[in-house]
């Protein structure tokens, strides 16, 4: 069973004929999504999900520790997370939060938009680890021309982080 969280439209008809009724959605609040949840206490057994594919979600969360944690438990034993967060420049080295910035506009200051509430550093694939997962940090776009990279929307120097359950 596939788990998308926050799903991008751009991606799910191609998804769904795929997997099929195998390829869940789940979001807190989009109308796209099949499974209105919270990803703080997902409502999936232990060991149930083969993949979870979380793009730019976890900066947004209150505590995405304990979110991270949630995908771990729901995970079959070596199956496997892509957990994407946005990196703004400069890049610090420890991720940055502070849970009593309630102003969007310092937020976006700090953060780099309104709606987060940290910015991720290079600390991001320990802090992955943190969760028990064993984390790959595949830097596959190097092989792209500056062309496909524009035409499939991908960042130069982007790095695919994915979390696989031990």
């Amino acid at each position: 069973m596939v788990l998308h969280i926050a799903p991008e439209a751009c991606f799910m008809k191609r998804f769904e004929r795929q997997h099929g009724k195998h390829y869940i959605t789940a979001d807190i609040e989009s109308p796209l999504a099949k499974i209105k949840m919270d990803i703080h206490k997902i409502p999936f057994e232990p060991n149930t999900i083969d993949v979870i594919l979380c793009n730019h979600v976890l900066e947004h969360v209150e505590d995405d520790q304990a979110a991270m944690r949630e995908f771990n438990r729901v995970l079959k034993p070596g199956a496997w997370a892509i957990l994407q967060v946005p990196f703004f420049s400069p890049v610090p080295d420890k991720t940055f939060e502070d849970n009593t910035m309630t102003d969007p506009a310092e937020r976006e200051r700090i953060f780099g938009q309104r709606d987060h509430v940290r910015k991720y550093g290079k600390d991001y694939a320990t802090r992955i680890s943190y969760a028990g997962f064993e984390v790959m940090e595949d830097d596959f776009v190097t092989i792209f021309s500056d062309e496909d990279l524009n035409k499939f929307g991908l960042q130069k120097n982007e790095i695919i982080y994915r979390a696989i359950k031990k």
